[in-house]
């Protein structure tokens, strides 16, 4: 791979390292913010859950832009909105208001800088044969992200206040962009021919493309595993800290846990990414789903302690977005490169209602319970039925979608 492939690569793995970053500190907001302002956790954990929902609802729709117009404005766009998102949240001080700033705008600002811009733009420039590995390598810088941004923004909160802290990551957002720039000017030297699109108007052929992809039983699976990879790494993500400060362990105790699910994240996408690249996608995925179950069963199993909090972490860190590249790696195989911004923001819009349900219910369920047991043994049954729904999938190219992606 040449310089100006590096380059990409490079943009755009630290535009998704920031994004998937900071989102992945909001937890612990949920201590401070609900204490100064008298909220419930599932008011908090409502306007996260909405995030990811409209984070998942309007993906589709930035990755049919950048497919037909480039990744550049989609990308800027979304930094704007994620620096208002942060800067609203420090004057969002009823819940309504709350999922304003901290779900719809930063749900949109999420749609515009991860995975289904950035795999599009990679899945147009780098050869199929470095594609999975490409794929990975972004997904990894993610996870990068989430290890080296935990930490940053606990320590901001312990030394500041939450509502400085909150301002320093808006300024950190802000990077994103002078990095899209870099992007898309280095996207244009791998531009290939233009999409040719039955249909000028975007949501007409977002439909007709959709319609086409769902007549495959094997879209529909991942779409079913998707669902239960959202479900269970942001519920985790989210409700840890609470569930591990609710049975007398520190906040420094959490902030290692997601520090050490981000770092051994960034080994297990780069890991399975060079693994898709072998062997067979969905058999990795069906893996993935099980081995995850089997983590969380086994961490409500043994008693509960620092060392088996940070092993149970380092495993499902192992086990976190281990399935991204893979998944859009299939989606790649099975329906070309054309719409795989779209239809890669279509499967991911499952993976965001499962999110959305993973954090809310995790609230909803916390404060009619008093504890999180029912919400872990979903995500166990869960992490089975994904597991299950995978092994069907094949990796065939799409007959409805042969035509197009021999021209």
């Amino acid at each position: 791979m040449d310089r100006s492939l590096h380059r990409l690569l490079l943009a755009g793995g630290l535009i998704v390292s920031l994004a998937m970053g900071i989102r992945h500190g909001f937890g612990f907001f949920m201590p401070p913010m609900t204490s100064a302002f008298g909220w419930t956790r599932e008011s908090f954990a409502f306007a996260l859950g909405m995030q990811n929902l409209l984070w998942g609802l309007a993906q589709p729709f930035a990755g049919a832009l950048a497919d037909r117009h480039g990744p550049g404005k989609v990308l800027l766009g979304g930094g704007v909105l994620y620096a208002l998102g942060l800067l609203l949240m420090t004057v969002s001080s009823t819940p309504g208001l709350f999922s304003l700033s901290a779900g719809v705008l930063l749900g949109l600002a999420l749609s515009g800088t991860t995975y289904s811009v950035i795999f599009g733009v990679l899945g147009r420039s780098v050869p199929t044969a470095y594609r999975s590995r490409a794929m990975g390598l972004t997904a990894a810088a993610g996870s990068f992200g989430q290890f080296a941004m935990v930490p940053i923004e606990r320590s901001l909160i312990d030394g500041m206040g939450w509502l400085p802290a909150l301002v320093v990551l808006a300024a950190c957002a802000l990077l994103m962009l002078p990095l899209s720039r870099i992007l898309s000017t280095e996207a244009k030297r791998f531009a290939t021919e233009p999409v040719a699109h039955a249909h000028p108007n975007i949501l007409q052929g977002m439909l007709h493309t959709f319609s086409r992809a769902w007549t495959e039983p094997g879209f529909r699976l991942l779409m079913a595993g998707y669902f239960v990879c959202g479900f269970q790494v942001v519920f985790i993500g989210v409700h840890l800290p609470a569930y591990l400060r609710d049975h007398g362990l520190g906040g420094n105790v959490a902030s290692m846990a997601l520090a050490l699910i981000g770092l051994f994240n960034i080994f297990g996408t780069f890991l399975f990414g060079e693994a898709g690249s072998r062997y067979s996608k969905p058999y990795l995925l069906a893996g993935i789903y099980l081995a995850r179950s089997i983590a969380i069963g086994a961490f409500l199993y043994f008693p509960l302690s620092t060392g088996s909090v940070l092993i149970f972490a380092a495993v499902i860190g192992f086990l976190w977005l281990s399935t991204v590249p893979l998944t859009n790696g299939v989606i790649a195989s099975q329906f070309g490169v054309q719409h795989l911004g779209m239809l890669s923001g279509a499967v991911f819009f499952s993976h965001q209602v499962g999110s959305f349900l993973g954090v809310w219910l995790g609230g909803k369920l916390y404060d009619l319970n008093g504890n999180y047991n029912v919400v872990w043994g979903i995500a166990i049954v869960l992490g089975i039925l994904a597991a299950l729904a995978n092994l069907p999938v094949r990796e065939t190219a799409s007959r409805a979608f042969a035509a197009e992606n021999a021209r």
